[in-house]
């Protein structure tokens, strides 16, 4: 999928899965290495968004699929995961105990369960990514990895590089930035390439709720290792997610891009923490960021976690003949619009997208599995480390105080969390507390050169 699929590219192949659908009872050319046509798919990491992408996989109409395999770091997770897909997915959910596996090890020996051509789903916590990515390469098995897929600098360039080696491999990766396989999103795309909008000049992007997810956490209780919460917790620690800006923001950012058909070349962040109380997380309360594009155009992205504030979850493009809504109320459906002029008035609806809108988190899994089935070019890698890249560049703006630029923050060498391909379940955290229990959190104007 690239950044500039068109509409009709999307409801072509989503035509295409529909058809395979109808044609899976029938002989179907072999188009992996295995013996079966069956698909077997291991998850890794089995909260809630792993369990989710497990759903959306076993969904998918156009052939036979199975989940073969589940690896987590706590047992609870993968078993409330399996028994949920289970239920839901009898007769396409063979996982035994033998092929169940707990430990910061368990993603080797639950990818040894597939064949050539089978699909990994990678939805532990990000700083994870390139370490999964690196041994499903060495086993020649397709990818499904949830976003960011990148924290820092030196990540960022090794996942670039590891992009680099499964398109060489053939491998078929997808990416969990969902809205780019949206139908209404893709129309809108195709109308502001064709010029309906005009010059495009501004974007606007909110994310403005109350406390979301595990952004902010309590000292650690007692019964758990230092690490092991901070992976359970994982939203509140910059190195095992990007902290709170990049898991939350980064669809924003990244349907934005997406509108404007480039990549940011710099960003300039404000941020701060107000409301943190006793929580120990490296958050910020609120992020201000100005993204500016090559030829000056402008992306204002504001995010927000405080309760009892006005709230937004929605992005916009401005153009010099209109107004474009990107999304509407959270990520789907996006209910996609355009308006003469530059107010959302009625009376100057010019278009909105019609149909009933497809579930993109469905149709992201129907895409991959189409093209693995069609042997068809298909990986997502490299645009969603560039997207994870983009996103850390706002954080790290800011988070520091300093504009930072994409060349900044590719060539950056902090690296969060060096060791993570090593970490055992007796490892000690990448990130240790001071004596009061609290970790390091960002010191915008004192701390210019690192984040924390």
């Amino acid at each position: 999928m690239s950044s500039s699929m068109s509409r009709r590219e999307l409801i072509t192949k989503s035509s295409q899965a529909v058809v395979a659908s109808a044609l899976a009872g029938l002989a179907v050319p072999q188009v992996h290495a295995a013996e079966s046509n069956t698909i077997q798919v291991a998850l890794i990491g089995c909260g809630g968004r792993g369990t989710g992408a497990g759903e959306n996989a076993l969904s998918v109409k156009n052939g036979p699929i199975k989940l073969v395999a589940m690896a987590d770091v706590f047992p609870e997770k993968l078993k409330g995961s399996y028994d949920h897909l289970n239920k839901k997915f009898t007769k396409q959910v063979e996982v035994p105990p033998d092929r169940k596996f707990i430990g910061f090890d368990a993603y080797k020996k639950a990818i040894d369960c597939l064949r050539p051509g089978d699909v990994a789903i990678f939805a532990t916590p990000p700083a994870f990514r390139w370490v999964h990515f690196t041994y499903a390469i060495e086993r020649g098995v397709n990818v499904f990895m949830e976003k960011p897929t990148t924290v820092d600098g030196p990540s960022t360039r090794r996942m670039l590089k590891l992009a680099d080696e499964s398109v060489k491999k053939n491998l078929k990766v997808g990416v969990g930035l969902m809205c780019r396989h949206c139908a209404a999103r893709a129309e809108l795309f195709d109308r502001i390439k064709s010029g309906q909008l005009g010059d495009l000049i501004l974007l606007r992007a909110y994310r403005m709720a109350g406390r979301t997810a595990m952004e902010a956490s309590p000292p650690k209780p007692p019964g758990i290792s230092e690490l092991l919460y901070q992976v359970k917790r994982f939203h509140s620690f910059l190195w095992a997610s990007g902290g709170c800006y990049s898991d939350f923001l980064i669809h924003n950012i990244d349907e934005c891009c997406w509108m404007k058909d480039a990549w940011p070349i710099q960003a300039k962040g404000v941020g701060g923490r107000e409301y943190r109380g006793n929580n120990i997380d490296q958050n910020f309360d609120t992020y201000s960021i100005e993204y500016t594009f090559a030829d000056g155009a402008k992306l204002l992205l504001e995010g927000r976690t405080i309760p009892g504030c006005y709230q937004e979850f929605a992005s916009y493009a401005h153009g010099s003949k209109g107004l474009a809504v990107v999304s509407t109320s959270g990520h789907t459906p996006a209910r996609c619009r355009i308006y003469k002029g530059q107010n959302l008035v009625k009376k100057d609806l010019a278009w909105q997208f019609q149909p009933n809108e497809p579930d993109p988190y469905q149709l992201e899994w129907d895409h991959l599995i189409a093209a693995i089935r069609e042997d068809r070019p298909y990986n997502e890698a490299k645009r969603g480390a560039e997207a994870s890249l983009v996103t850390a560049m706002g954080r790290m703006s800011a988070h520091t105080g300093q504009l930072i630029t994409w060349d900044k923050m590719l060539k950056c060498e902090h690296e969060f969390a060096p060791e993570v391909d090593r970490l055992t379940m007796d490892s000690s955290a990448p990130l240790l507390a001071d004596a009061s229990g609290k970790y390091p959190v960002p010191q915008p104007g004192i701390k210019t050169k690192r984040e924390f």
